[in-house]
């Protein structure tokens, strides 16, 4: 059994304090210690002055190197941790460190024949490793007799043992079939956006099996975008480690980001708490630099500095974290609804509410057409939503960058990827039969509908017995304000609770508040391309529940639950 833990649980104050977020020193550090001595004598040929890397950098990067270099038992010949996820802001020397690692595996390692990996997303990041990893090489008298270097396919073979460090652009015929011992993966945000990366990552290390001295390595910053797919469930499992939610002594998290609570009291933007996301501040990074871009994008649209936080002080986005983000946003993770009050699944829902609304929003071709159903509570007169979507193929086929988001929600059961024109019109009628049939509607203002483009959703619930006085067009735009800033306070104070959906957390992290006038203006400008549509539909359905409607009818409800 392992003798060591990789969770760090006070964290938080380690990284206030600027110490080492690796609670253990190198397992072997005899190991660690013969590895540094060739990785700190490499030159940075593209820094001023050419220094080593022992001359250059940090001791936060040195422990995390040692760390990784240690781990490798010699007696056993099997590397102890296995994966690593170092996540740091931009400009903290990610590639230099890749590059670094893998020169000095490569140069030191025994496997005859071996192959070590660097995958990038794209072959703009592929070269910031590939590049100073031959000008490492090319500095170094020795390294430049044992190592090859063929620029042109991008690969460096050691002379003596045949062994290869090959750096890609990751696509799922690049990596298949290979047989890695060490893989690093660089950027991997921006895998995240990638809806076959998870195979992919399991083609590229799968040679591991039978490479007991092997390792994965995850290098990123933060993503611009809400995380999705592969890096949003990494960094999940990655968070639990470290704050010890999660057992897993095989695999170390290395992430610098702020915590929570320094997000919500602002301390993120002061100039000041930059080193906390910038451990290479003074180095690598200059802070008047750092304060100067900071400076511009706070002049900037909020796109860039959407950019900017994420990048140079690894501020996630989505729900609360983002200046102009909603109002209730601040409030909706908190906003859960109880087991003991709700499952939070549509059949529970239907026999514990007195009263039901919906909201449906959007169903273009290039948008999602959402529904919210909006609840009243028979006891705790609370109000309970749940949402769902639909999206048109088309959606998949032109926005690339969200569809790993979108294949999340698809597996969640809170999106339905259609497979004909009329798919969605027909299953939301379907839902909203569902209620009518419970006797939870009220005989009037029922369903909020967006004005643009509904004629074909009336003509389908009116097919199905819904009456024009239960049919409602809701005005959009700043007519809804009264609807954004009553969910805001009942999001704040308890009385509107949701089903805990990640389509729905998704989507109020996409929202951005715009002040016009006296008004409130809900738009999806903060996240470009992302959706916003079942969160309008939720505002539509508040303003009808704001009515205090009645049900048409009175129901029983030992029927639902026989």
């Amino acid at each position: 059994m392992p003798t060591w833990s990789t969770s760090c649980p006070d964290w938080k104050e380690r990284i206030r304090g600027r110490r080492s977020l690796i609670p253990f020193d190198p397992l072997f550090p005899e190991v660690a210690e013969a590895k540094m001595a060739l990785f700190t004598s490499l030159r940075l040929m593209d820094v001023t002055g050419q220094p080593t890397i022992g001359e250059s950098c940090d001791k936060w990067l040195l422990d995390f190197v040692a760390t990784v270099f240690g781990a490798y038992d010699p007696d056993l010949g099997e590397q102890m941790i296995k994966e690593f996820l170092l996540l740091v802001s931009k400009k903290n020397t990610k590639s230099t460190i890749a590059a670094g690692i893998m020169v000095t595996e490569l140069a030191l390692g025994w496997r005859h024949e071996d192959e070590n990996l660097i995958l990038a997303p794209t072959k703009e990041v592929a070269d910031n490793s590939f590049k100073p990893a031959a000008a490492m090489i090319r500095a170094d008298e020795e390294l430049n007799d044992l190592l090859h270097i063929q620029d042109h396919i991008k690969l460096i073979t050691q002379r003596s043992t045949k062994a290869t460090m090959k750096v890609v652009a990751a696509d799922s015929a690049t990596v298949s079939g290979k047989k890695a011992s060490r893989v690093l993966i660089d950027e991997l945000w921006l895998f995240g956006k990638v809806a076959t990366a998870d195979s992919m990552f399991q083609e590229a290390t799968g040679g591991q099996a039978s490479r007991p001295e092997g390792y994965t390595l995850f290098l990123t910053t933060q993503s611009d975008q809400p995380p999705q797919g592969v890096f949003k469930s990494e960094l999940k499992e990655y968070r639990g480690i470290r704050d010890g939610t999660v057992n897993a002594p095989t695999k170390l998290p290395v992430l610098y980001e702020f915590p929570p609570e320094m997000i919500a009291a602002e301390e993120h933007i002061d100039p000041a708490n930059f080193y906390i996301t910038n451990p290479n501040l003074g180095r690598s990074v200059s802070q008047p630099w750092l304060q100067n871009k900071f400076e511009e994008a706070q002049r900037a649209e909020m796109s860039e500095r959407q950019v900017f936080y994420a990048k140079h002080l690894n501020v996630e986005m989505g729900v609360g974290l983002l200046h102009d983000a909603w109002a209730g946003a601040l409030y909706w993770l908190k906003a859960t609804a109880s087991p003991l009050v709700w499952d939070g699944t549509l059949d529970h829902f239907l026999v514990i509410v007195e009263v039901a609304v919906g909201g449906i929003d959007g169903g273009g071709l290039d948008d999602l057409l959402g529904l919210t159903l909006i609840g009243r509570h028979r006891v705790t007169k609370q109000w309970l939503t749940w949402s769902h979507a639909w999206g048109q193929l088309d959606v998949w086929e032109r926005r690339k960058d969200i569809v790993s988001a979108l294949d999340g929600f698809v597996a969640e059961g809170t999106l339905t990827k259609c497979d004909n024109p009329t798919q969605d019109l027909i299953e939301l009628a379907d839902i909203l039969e569902r209620v009518k049939d419970a006797g939870l509607f009220p005989e009037e203002y029922a369903i909020g509908l967006d004005p643009a483009g509904i004629a074909a959703i009336v003509d389908e619930l009116s097919g199905r017995g819904f009456t024009e006085k239960q049919m409602l067009a809701i005005s959009q735009g700043f007519r809804l304000s009264g609807a954004v800033w009553g969910a805001e306070r009942k999001l704040k104070d308890g009385t509107m609770i949701h089903a805990e959906q990640s389509l729905m957390t998704w989507c109020v992290g996409n929202a951005k508040a715009e002040q016009r006038g006296n008004a409130v203006i809900i738009t999806k400008q903060i996240a470009g391309k992302a959706k916003i549509d079942p969160l309008i539909a939720l505002f539509n359905a508040v303003m009808l529940m704001a009515r205090n409607p009645e049900a048409a009818a009175s129901f029983d409800i030992s029927s639902m639950i026989a």
